[in-house]
């Protein structure tokens, strides 16, 4: 007789807050991701061009969807920048 999977912690839901702050997070990871794909792509050789090329498409792309989210939800840049510094000045704190 199999037993069946149990679980012991409870999926608890995001707040709308906690959805937001995640959505900033991903804005500011992602805007920083482009500019190192950029970054690299100024000395890439060979098949890296290509390979930074997509990077920076899919990455530009990416970044385009989260801001449309974000001003669809009342989020401005003001505010992103703002949490950015909070967010870095958390994780300093934290190490």
């Amino acid at each position: 007789m199999q037993e069946e999977y149990k679980k012991e912690i409870q999926i608890i839901e995001k707040t709308e807050i906690d959805r937001e702050i995640e959505l900033i997070k991903t804005i500011i990871n992602t805007r920083e991701q482009l500019k190192r794909d950029n970054s690299n792509f100024e000395y890439a050789q060979g098949d890296l061009v290509d390979y930074y090329t997509y990077q920076i498409k899919a990455n530009q792309a990416k970044l385009d969807y989260l801001i449309k989210i974000a001003k669809a939800k009342g989020i401005e840049v003001d505010m992103i920048n703002d949490k950015k510094f909070t967010y870095w000045d958390n994780e300093e704190e934290a190490v």
